[in-house]
């Protein structure tokens, strides 16, 4: 991710000046500053203060009024944690204030993790907080001493006043925005609440670390979030999930009652001090998304315009990140609405990244049950990295000695990084956790793989990973998706097969081949992919078949309800094609299950509207492809492991679910699958993906978590430190990688090189021997200074 630069804006004063000092008058002849004159802010939190001070500071001219309905005492929680990129925009737009939240700032750097009584300790991170009161009042000596006005036991005036009476009206007033209310559909505001409770207490002593306790109560699981915001006073937040609230009687209980139970139940981790609490309420977190910030003059700040997990302690940070863009916008474009269409274009990608990331963390903490098993150190190692922000390769950086000893307890030898220890499946030892993942080449003709096949997966072989995996290999001419699609239903396909297994077997010796059986099912007779995707072909088609009539596009062909004969006659046709997969010799058969292709079709209850015993429940619409997944099991060698590809959801309403997801897994699994390949969608073209940094994994890790089966993740997983980080962290065995082998043949040699490893989990290719270290490129920084010499 990368992290947002300070915004340019103009110098303030000096840092050694006071909060309350008087800005010196600018000169006369200063050039007139663009942008709005007359400036509402609605909200007295840290964002709308913040940009106040900002919006006068950049043009003393300007009239800035602030509406607080609260009185300036008045807050919510307790604490507030900053970064220090965020900190870095605070000093360099405005030192005064930079100055001043220095000076009462309780910095830190170790996070303790207690798990089932046993507490691990991670340094480097590096926090600073302080008190949301100190914060406040800070800010209002900076707004008073640059004129700003503030109307504190003030309810701001309707939306539609200040938009006529104002230049610029800033939303800041928070989740429950009442000037955003008018303008909903505009701004088109969603929120989407979560399974957790949690209510935000104190502490009259400061933890010496930011601190997670987990505690396991006969109604559930609890866990404490908790740092230090002052020398004698820290924040305390308790969540669990929404049933374990009202199991443990949360839901009957005042907010004294609820204190002290709180304090109860993690009293060792209070030293047996109680808590305290400030109009402290038992709540849900909701996360706000705007389909746009702004509309005419009205502009959304903070948590109005968006709102991230405290987990990641956010909140504050991006309000104030708002505040700095927002204001160096309007510095930067003389016309207000190209100001505030640059604001948003700035700042939308770095909130939907945290958005993501927050969401990320709070998932894991509502399912946090199903890590406790973990050993201890693996299980803070997954805490550490839950949101993806903190990587293995980053915690290495902070914490040398905390990440080997994770490590260790995982069972990497010294110096093998986790993407390169083995994992058995059957009789087949990968000797790393790399997987090329299958990708549609659309280059065969008449079904038969070429040189072009040889070429690229012998490339990929001899470029390091530990299982390479064929593209989608069609059982039948009828079951491709394109007439570039290679098939396994021919003596002509399998001898050509057989010349790439022969080569990845001699050439790349410990890397295993394995072949992904599919049938197309009514995605099939369509165009090459780089000649319409999805699209039927001119002519030459040939009729589908299908779980159900259901075109997957209004422009697509109407496959055919398979009847009882079909039925029999695609499961010998994949039954066939196994049989030649195992004379062909690959290691592995992976038995296709997703994406909307005929077996996916079987699973999906958008795509099987069957009435007989081949639809209806989960269990009638798992029928059929687990008969054919018996009877390819039945053919394949017993020595040699079986997959199956699943789609873990549909990314569509009424389709299928995570806890569907489970199901499919324990069920293929109790037939004899050895390990699940877990994607999502391609199953109706009406999907609504929600896509991100490794955004399937998360399927992937609930399989596993919740059944115990082997598990290989895919989806956006592109760098080596990911694949450490998911492997090492317990939520996947594989990680698959496809368009980063397009990039790179040899992804998995050069991840290895870019480590320093040079071991078992991977070896180069004698002719490339000489090639294993990453070449030298021309020297581009200045020769440092001999001497330095003091005055």
């Amino acid at each position: 991710m990368t992290t947002p630069q300070p915004r340019p804006v103009p110098p303030s004063d000096p840092p050694s000046a006071s909060p309350s000092a008087q800005p010196s008058a600018p000169p006369e002849d200063q050039p007139s500053a663009p942008g709005p004159l007359r400036v509402a802010v609605v909200g007295g939190g840290p964002g709308g203060l913040y940009a106040a001070a900002l919006f006068k500071r950049l043009d003393p001219r300007r009239e800035v009024t602030v509406w607080e309905r609260n009185a300036p005492d008045d807050t919510f929680g307790f604490g507030v944690v900053l970064s220090d990129e965020t900190l870095g925009g605070i000093e360099h737009a405005d030192p005064v204030v930079y100055a001043a939240l220095r000076e009462e700032f309780v910095r830190w750097d170790d996070i303790d993790i207690v798990h089932r009584g046993v507490r691990h300790t991670s340094g480097g991170h590096g926090f600073a907080a302080l008190g949301r009161r100190r914060l406040l009042k800070i800010l209002h000596e900076r707004c008073r001493s640059l004129g700003v006005a503030l109307r504190f036991r003030t309810e701001a005036p309707p939306t539609e006043l200040l938009a006529r009476t104002h230049d610029l009206v800033v939303a800041a007033d928070g989740v429950n925005s009442t000037t955003r209310g008018p303008l909903a559909h505009v701004f088109r505001p969603q929120a989407t609440a979560h399974r957790c409770r949690y209510i935000w207490l104190a502490a009259d002593f400061a933890f010496e670390a930011f601190r997670f306790e987990i505690a396991e109560t006969e109604h559930g699981v609890m866990q404490l979030h908790g740092y230090p915001y002052a020398a004698d006073a820290s924040t305390v937040i308790v969540e669990m999930r929404e049933e374990v609230w009202r199991a443990a009687g949360f839901d009957g209980t005042d907010e004294r009652q609820s204190v002290e139970r709180c304090a109860k139940i993690f009293a060792e981790a209070l030293g047996g001090r109680p808590l305290r609490s400030n109009n402290s309420a038992w709540t849900s977190f909701r996360t706000v998304v705007n389909g746009r910030w702004s509309h005419g003059n009205v502009v959304l700040l903070g948590d109005a315009a968006h709102t991230a997990h405290f987990s990641i302690g956010s909140g504050t940070k991006l309000a104030v990140e708002d505040a700095l863009a927002l204001a160096a916008c309007l510095d930067e474009h003389p016309g207000l609405p190209d100001a505030l269409a640059a604001y948003e274009e700035e700042r939308r990608p770095v909130v939907a990244s945290t958005q993501r990331a927050a969401r990320a963390s709070l998932e894991w903490f509502e399912d946090l049950d199903r890590y406790l098993g973990q050993p201890s150190r693996q299980f803070a190692f997954n805490l550490l990295t839950r949101s993806r922000r903190v990587t293995h390769d980053n915690l290495r950086l902070r914490d040398a000695h905390f990440t080997r000893a994770v490590e260790r307890e995982f069972g990497c030898p010294d110096g093998t990084p986790p993407m390169f220890t083995p994992l058995r499946l059957r009789g087949l030892t990968l000797r790393n956790r790399v997987v090329v993942s299958p990708m549609d080449m659309y280059s065969s003709v008449d079904g038969v793989p070429g040189d072009f096949h040889l070429v690229h997966l012998g490339a990929r072989a001899l470029g390091g990973a530990g299982l390479v995996m064929t593209e989608m290999v069609c059982v039948s001419a009828e079951g491709r998706i394109t007439p570039g699609c290679a098939g396994l239903y021919s003596p002509e396909q399998a001898e050509s097969w057989r010349r790439v297994t022969g080569f990845v077997h001699t050439r790349a010796p410990g890397t295993a081949i394995g072949v992904q059986l599919g049938h197309s099912g009514r995605k099939g007779s369509t165009k090459l992919m780089w000649d319409g995707i999805d699209e039927p072909l001119d002519d030459g088609n040939w009729p589908l078949v299908a779980a159900s009539p259901l075109p997957y596009t209004p422009r697509s062909q109407t496959p055919a309800e398979l009847d009882a004969a079909q039925l029999a006659m695609v499961r010998r046709q994949f039954t066939e094609a196994a049989r030649r997969a195992a004379d062909c010799g690959f290691d592995l058969l992976e038995l296709h299950c997703a994406h909307g292709y005929l077996l996916s079709g079987f699973l999906s209850p958008l795509t099987n509207l069957r009435t007989d015993g081949y639809g209806g429940s989960l269990a009638g619409r798992l029928r059929f492809p687990l008969e054919v997944f018996d009877s390819v099991r039945a053919v394949w060698p017993d020595e040699r492991p079986m997959t199956v590809r699943i789609s873990a959801t549909d990314w569509a309403d009424g389709g299928t679910t995570a806890e569907d997801a489970v199901a499919i897994a324990r069920a293929f699994a109790a037939h004899g699958a050895d390990a699940v390949d877990v994607s999502t969608g391609q199953v109706v073209a009406d999907e609504r993906p929600e896509y991100g940094r490794s955004y399937q994994t998360p399927y992937a890790d609930r399989i596993r978590g919740e059944t115990g089966i082997p598990v290989i993740a895919v989806g956006a997983i592109s760098s080596w430190d990911d694949v450490n980080s998911l492997i090492l962290a317990g939520r996947t065995d594989l990680c698959a990688l496809a368009r980063p082998h397009l990039y790179d043949p040899n992804w998995t040699l050069h991840a290895a090189a870019e480590q320093g490893y040079e071991g078992p989990g991977v070896v180069w290719p004698q002719p490339y021997r000489a090639g294993s270290r990453r070449p030298r490129t021309g020297r581009t920084d200045a020769p440092r200074p001999r001497l330095t010499l003091g005055t």
